[in-house]
């Protein structure tokens, strides 16, 4: 479970470093002031969220069987799915109906905030 949390993780922060250069160098221009900030709000969350899947696998690496643990890491995955990549989305192609799906994605960070911290919980207990 280590491995693979890590290595999403990894590879989360990369795509978020490769959106927010794009973002910042390629969009500038074609996107209005309110798009661009929907697409920064993507990019920051994104980071947050890669930063959080980082964390589930170094925990990992002293409890690999640990559920809500692995719980929090696959929510935080969902989460920069749903609710990044539905902002990317909108930000580019002005799709409303996908300001519905972002939600969901809040929904998953917080459900993974909410395992991690119960995860904590137990390992300190």
């Amino acid at each position: 479970m280590a491995k693979l949390f890590i290595t999403l993780a990894s590879l989360s922060g990369m795509l978020a470093v490769i959106l927010g250069a794009f973002g910042a160098h390629a969009l500038k221009g074609k996107l209005d002031a309110y798009a661009l900030g929907i697409y920064e709000t993507a990019v920051q969350y994104h980071f947050y969220h890669s930063f959080a899947l980082l964390a589930v696998g170094i925990l990992a690496l002293s409890q690999p069987h640990a559920a809500l643990l692995k719980s929090s890491g696959w929510l935080f995955l969902l989460g920069i799915l749903v609710f990044s990549g539905s902002l990317y989305l909108l930000s580019m192609t002005g799709a409303r109906w996908l300001g519905a799906v972002t939600p969901l994605g809040g929904l998953a960070f917080i459900a993974g905030w909410g395992c991690l911290a119960a995860s904590g919980w137990k390992l300190l207990d």
